[in-house]
């Protein structure tokens, strides 16, 4: 088999894309082409006694992880999967519910590595306990059976699920991670996609009449020659209705997407029939509405990896919106997406 110089491709990818070359996302290049060589004869690359099965990237916002991990994953000559790390858990807690077997973790992974030889989990990141009590017996598992797994987050390991119910049952999994994967953080100074002009933004502020009016405006500009439809999803027996769909354009109010117990599953079948949401009135969060916070970073995790436009109306600025002491860290990923998302060239105005 010929070995593929990720490092020379990459300056390649980076000159093609007039995008600045760095050397701390080069060193990362070559940890990643040092990790995926390091596998089983299977996989016809070198053996290595030092063998890890996963590759945990963590950093800031906007810092390149996704691009780095996008373009590995791209080179990467094997049987692979790339997966939101909500859709990956969506998918595997439906297999359990069908199954209901206690061998069903087994029965899964088995299933996985029939398929693939690399998993790449996106956006890692743990927030209810659900998840957090099975997140080690399942990747235990994993590891077991050789499935290479790289996975991207802005967590640091030990600060995963910081402050959870039950967390010290959440502790093992750490344990598993730790002893099973080459953890790097990718440090940068900047946040690449904040670094754009303001007037080129789809967010309009603060919560008053001049905002309305603009949204109505821009509203009515967008959706003048589509059909007004009714429409509703069916999320396991949950039904959202959608009042205002326009052949795959949709508006909300912030509380008819944040305050009802509506979930990332939710949101991934909201985001399969559209292709620009507005949504209007996003406040500031604070301790008192940290769980519609929540929801509101699942949302928008679900919207960007769906490529789906956005026009929003908050009560300030991104650079101002206030925080949960709880969210605070996850949310700077969130603001950060924001900007990109709402950029005029991603826009279909």
């Amino acid at each position: 088999m010929i070995k593929i110089n990720f490092k020379k491709k990459f300056e390649e990818f980076c000159k093609s894309k007039k995008y600045e070359r760095n050397e701390k996302q080069i060193e990362i290049i070559n940890l990643l082409e040092k990790f995926l060589n390091s596998k089983t004869k299977s996989l016809l690359f070198f053996k290595n006694t030092n063998f890890k099965s996963c590759f945990y990237l963590h950093g800031n916002v906007g810092v390149g992880k996704t691009m780095i991990l996008n373009f590995v994953y791209d080179m990467a000559k094997v049987n692979k999967m790339k997966s939101h790390f909500n859709e990956f858990m969506i998918k595997f807690h439906d297999f359990r519910h069908e199954k209901k077997d206690e061998k069903s973790i087994i029965q899964f992974v088995k299933k996985l590595k029939n398929k693939y030889e690399l998993i790449y989990l996106d956006e890692f990141q743990v927030t209810n306990i659900v998840d957090a009590m099975i997140l080690g017996k399942l990747f235990e598992t994993i590891f077991l059976e050789k499935i290479k797994v790289i996975i991207s987050t802005n967590t640091k390991l030990n600060n995963l699920y910081m402050d959870g119910l039950q967390r010290e049952q959440f502790v093992p999994f750490i344990d598993i991670i730790k002893k099973n994967s080459t953890q790097k953080e990718l440090l940068l100074n900047d946040d690449y996609r904040t670094q754009i002009r303001d007037q080129n933004q789809k967010i309009f502020y603060p919560l008053d009449e001049k905002t309305l009016f603009t949204m109505n405006q821009n509203f009515r500009i967008f959706t003048k020659s589509l059909k007004k439809e009714e429409k509703s999803i069916i999320t396991k027996g949950r039904e959202f209705k959608i009042k205002n769909y326009y052949e795959g354009v949709a508006r909300f109010n912030f509380k008819e997407l944040c305050d009802q117990n509506l979930g990332a599953e939710d949101y991934i079948n909201l985001a399969n029939i559209c292709n620009h949401i507005f949504i209007e009135e996003i406040p500031n969060f604070d301790e008192y509405n940290s769980n519609q916070q929540l929801r509101f970073i699942t949302l928008i995790d679900i919207l960007y990896d769906k490529k789906i436009n956005l026009t929003l109306s908050m009560v300030s600025d991104l650079k101002k919106i206030s925080s949960s002491k709880k969210h605070s860290e996850v949310f700077k990923r969130t603001l950060s997406r924001l900007y990109e998302m709402t950029l005029s060239k991603n826009s279909s105005f």
